[in-house]
C-alpha cells in the first residue's frame, strides 16, 4: 500500500471515530462501528493503531488538532484582546459540549500520551497568550497567571455544572453572562483608549514587558522585579 492510501486510510478512520464519540461517547468506538462508517474492515484499525487505548489516544487528538486550528483561526479573527478572549470562550464552550468524551479523555486520564499532554499545552498556551495581549493592552487587573488560571476554571466549572443538565433544560444565556463576569474579574473589558490604566494593570503590563529583549537588567535583578510586579498585579 502506498504511504498516501495509509495517510488517507487513517484520516477516513480517525474522522468516523470522532464522529461517532460525538454521537455516542466512547461507548460507540466498536471496532465493527468505526470500520464501517470508515468502509472498511476492522482488522485495518488493529493494522493502523495496535490496541483500542492507541485509538482512543489518535482519536481524541485528532479532535484536539482541529480544535486548535480553530482556536488560530480565532486569533487571526479578531484585532481587539478582548473580544478575542469571548470568542475563544464561546468555541471552548461549543467545542465541550459537542465533545464532552475528549475532554474526558485529554483531562480526565493518567498516563495520557506525550502527544495529548503536548495538545493539552498548547490550548493552555494559546488562552495564555490572548491574555498576554490584554496586559500589553495595559488591561488586565492581575497577573497574567492568575489571569489565566482563572477564566480558565471559570470555564471548565462552567463546562462540568452543565453537563449534568440536559440540553433542553440549558440556560441559552448562562454561558455569555458566566464568561462576561470572568472578562470583568480579570479585565477592563472598555475598548482600548477608552479606559484610563490601574495601577494592577500597569503592572501587568509591565511584568509582560521585561520578559522581552533588551531589558536593562541581570537576570536576578528581572527574578526580583517579575516577583514585585506580579504582587502589584496581584493585589486584593
Amino acid at each position: 500500500m502506498s504511504k498516501a492510501y495509509e495517510a488517507s486510510m487513517s484520516d477516513r478512520l480517525l474522522a468516523a471515530a470522532a464522529e461517532l464519540m460525538r454521537k455516542g461517547g466512547v461507548a460507540a468506538l466498536s471496532t465493527r462501528a468505526i470500520a464501517a462508517a470508515a468502509g472498511t474492515q476492522p482488522p485495518m484499525l488493529y493494522r493502523r493503531f495496535g490496541d483500542k487505548r492507541a485509538l482512543l489516544e489518535a482519536v481524541a487528538l485528532h479532535i484536539v488538532q482541529e480544535y486548535i486550528a480553530d482556536m488560530r483561526k480565532v486569533v487571526e479573527d479578531s484585532d481587539d484582546p478582548i473580544e478575542h478572549l469571548r470568542n475563544l470562550w464561546d468555541l471552548y464552550i461549543e467545542f465541550a459540549f459537542a465533545q464532552p468524551d475528549c475532554l474526558t479523555l485529554i483531562y480526565g486520564r493518567t498516563g495520557r500520551g506525550d502527544a495529548i499532554s503536548a495538545a493539552a499545552e498548547t490550548m493552555k498556551a494559546m488562552v495564555e497568550a490572548a491574555i498576554m495581549r490584554v496586559a500589553e493592552d495595559g488591561r488586565l487587573e492581575m497577573s497574567v497567571e492568575r489571569a489565566t488560571a482563572v477564566f480558565r476554571s471559570c470555564g471548565v466549572g462552567f463546562v462540568l455544572t452543565q453537563a449534568k443538565i440536559p440540553e433542553a433544560k440549558r440556560d441559552p444565556e448562562l454561558s455569555a453572562i458566566v464568561r462576561e463576569t470572568a472578562l470583568a474579574t480579570i479585565a477592563n473589558t472598555s475598548k482600548a483608549g477608552e479606559t484610563r490604566s490601574t495601577l494592577t494593570a500597569r503592572a501587568a503590563a509591565m511584568r509582560q514587558a521585561i520578559e522581552g529583549e533588551g531589558v536593562p537588567l541581570t537576570s536576578a535583578e528581572n527574578e526580583v522585579m517579575a516577583e514585585w510586579l506580579d504582587r502589584i498585579a496581584n493585589k486584593p
